[in-house]
């Protein structure tokens, strides 16, 4: 029994936050972010907007756009690291906004990696047989995490949601193999230091602006490009596959330039990879699912798609999919009000 992605949906959030506009709070440029990131605008959730509203947005517009009965979805799986609150569950709350009555869901925060770790989890559920339809969701507001007065980090994220539908099938399509690392060594280089349960919120962490990301860009760089090509070659070596049996690289969107070096690392070509961080920045566990919803149409029944990511943690891996069969799209008419409403609804 395989896993098939069968159904794609996205969210984002309306308001956008330009490079002008960031050059315009913390000593930058327009030219300089674009140039060092390949981001040129992000998303940007307003402050009534939670995780579980970005993910909810992400699945009703999947459900309204395909021929998908919520009720017949038994898993939420939500990779997040900005869950609405430390307790209880952000997935608990999506469930609902959702219409997921008959599914139980929970949360995995692996930070960047957290899809494709949720993918693989999902797909360990359906091979086992005892599910049949798992939805999978990446969401985070990273703006809430996000110092604006830190011109290191300001620039690189965005807020946003993607989800996919996985359901059991015979075929030949679906999951084939991921491969998955964690380093718990590299944790210092890239954290939010408070509000857990080792430094919690106080005065002291509010003084020290501890409550918002911390990073070492130049190592993580470093490490997140040697990673994503090591683990992309072995999940190739895996499957059987040389990079020229791969028709489309899905890779997490955090720096065009790790993204350009992964390709050159594994000798394929740009236009074999897709890339949509100039829109929307580094969105974490969102980045993922929204390259497919971004690109859903271009992906055709049995392509092969090399999915990799590297994160806080540090956590990272690599997928192979076989692109499988699509579920029937709504007519048109309904698709684009379901968009509307999706908008509205937020």
């Amino acid at each position: 029994m395989n896993a098939v992605i069968t159904a794609v949906g996205g969210y984002v959030p309306p308001s956008i936050l330009d490079n002008k506009k960031i050059s315009k709070t913390v000593d930058t440029s327009e030219q300089w972010i674009e140039k060092r990131t390949g981001i040129k605008e992000r998303r940007i959730a307003d402050d009534d907007t939670a995780v579980s509203d970005l993910a909810s947005g992400a699945i009703t517009n999947l459900i309204e756009n395909y021929e998908v009965d919520p009720q017949e979805i038994e898993v939420l799986i939500l990779a997040t690291a900005t869950p609405d609150h430390m307790l209880a569950p952000a997935a608990s709350l999506v469930c609902e906004k959702s219409n997921l009555q008959n599914a139980f869901g929970l949360d995995i925060n692996a930070a960047c990696s957290g899809f494709l770790y949720a993918l693989e989890l999902a797909g360990c559920l359906i091979e086992s047989g005892r599910y049949k339809k798992v939805m999978v969701a990446g969401a985070d507001k990273m703006s809430s995490l996000v110092d604006y007065e830190d011109r290191s980090t300001c620039i690189l994220f965005g807020d946003g949601a993607g989800a996919v539908l996985l359901e059991a099938s015979e075929s030949d399509f679906g999951l084939l193999k991921s491969i998955l690392h964690t380093d718990g060594s590299g944790t210092s280089s890239l954290l939010v230091p408070a509000g857990g349960s080792k430094i919690p919120a106080g005065m002291q962490s509010l003084l020290h602006r501890d409550h918002y990301i911390k990073q070492d860009g130049a190592y993580v760089f470093k490490k997140a490009v040697a990673a994503m090509s090591s683990v992309s070659g072995e999940v190739l070596t895996s499957c059987g596959f040389s990079t020229d049996d791969i028709d489309w690289v899905i890779p997490h969107q955090a720096n065009l330039r790790i993204i350009e070096a992964v390709g050159s690392n594994l000798n394929i070509d740009k236009s074999r990879i897709k890339i949509n961080i100039q829109k929307y920045g580094n969105t974490t566990s969102a980045t993922i699912p929204l390259c497919l919803w971004d690109f859903k149409d271009d992906f055709k029944t049995g392509e092969n798609l090399l999915v990799t990511t590297f994160g806080a943690g540090f956590s990272w891996g690599a997928a192979c999919i076989k692109w499988g069969v699509m579920r029937d799209k709504k007519n048109a008419d309904t698709a684009i009000r379901s968009q509307k409403e999706v908008v509205s609804i937020y």
